[in-house]
């Protein structure tokens, strides 16, 4: 996959999540619907979280320094960790906080209309973000599925935002659903029940991102199909064979190669250095992310063992 940045998607979503939230909360102040302001919140984390998403891809580009020697590509998963992390408190928990809360004191709404209109003109709104990230998406999932690439990309922008998206488009239905029933009914335990869903979803997705972005912070390595290229470009040339290989990403697009190569017996130095040479060249020809690669000479003992 490759590590495209996906700054259109947010600057989409982000214009979208902050119409969507002063909307919102107007319709929160005219109507006093609890889902309308999990709604607000939820529309106001998520314009945060996006300009978060931003700021790590811009601290990310920072040159290399000697206490940072590798750079700061990893500012982008710290950003995006601490933007599942802004989604689950603000957004889930106050969700569930303030659903429970109308749940044991429930209020009826007024003027209801008004919150249909604005949750309808919303999901418009988030319909148009959430189609912007699966365009800019589509251009580096590969074959992968969504679930797949949720789980596999290095870009974690992308991920974030899909994400995102997916679960305020689909807590504009459960608020609409709220307000619809709490109205229909004149029961207002309906919009608290919404507000409650809302909650939920938010959580699951809160933690879906979680899990992801931890991952990513803490140093993945390369994937299976990416290792078997990283092995086969190795051992060509006067390279015998891969004795071992570590990988790790140290930011979205830069990815970190180690590896013990054993070459053919009888190499000058000249000719050591140019194998290496080669064998650098064939692996950023295949996989250009691969920008730091450090090969070590040796020979392959258990090939000497059987002899």
């Amino acid at each position: 996959m490759s590590a495209g940045g996906g700054s259109k998607a947010i600057i989409a979503a982000l214009l979208a999540n902050a119409g969507i939230a002063a909307a919102k909360f107007v319709g929160f102040l005219v109507t006093g619907s609890s889902s309308m302001l999990a709604e607000s919140v939820h529309s106001l984390a998520d314009t945060s979280n996006q300009g978060l998403l931003l700021l790590g891809q811009k601290t990310s580009q920072r040159a290399a320094t000697r206490n940072h020697p590798f750079g700061f590509g990893r500012d982008r998963y710290f950003y995006s960790f601490v933007v599942a992390l802004m989604l689950f408190t603000l957004g889930s928990v106050f969700a569930l906080y303030e659903g429970i809360h109308k749940l044991e004191s429930p209020e009826p709404l007024s003027s209801p209309i008004v919150a249909v209109i604005i949750l309808v003109v919303a999901i418009g709104l988030e319909s148009y973000s959430f189609m912007t990230a699966i365009k800019e998406s589509k251009e580096i999932k590969g074959d992968a599925t969504w679930w797949g690439f949720i789980r596999q990309s290095k870009v974690p922008e992308l991920p974030v935002v899909l994400l995102e998206d997916a679960g305020a488009l689909v807590g504009l239905v459960l608020a609409l659903i709220g307000v619809g029933l709490a109205t229909l009914t004149g029961d207002p335990v309906w919009d608290a029940i919404g507000t409650i869903s809302i909650g939920v979803l938010l959580g699951v997705i809160a933690i879906i991102l979680i899990v992801e972005m931890k991952s990513l912070l803490i140093g993945e390595g390369a994937s299976p199909a990416e290792l078997d290229v990283l092995e086969a470009e190795l051992a060509k040339g006067k390279v015998e064979s891969v004795i071992h290989i570590r990988t790790q990403y140290i930011g979205p697009d830069e990815l970190l190669v180690a590896a013990k190569i054993a070459l053919n017996p009888g190499l000058s130095v000249a000719e050591t250095a140019e194998a290496i040479n080669d064998a650098e060249l064939r692996v950023r020809n295949k996989i250009p992310a691969a920008r730091l690669i450090y090969l070590e000479p040796d020979l392959d003992r258990s090939l000497a063992k059987k002899a």
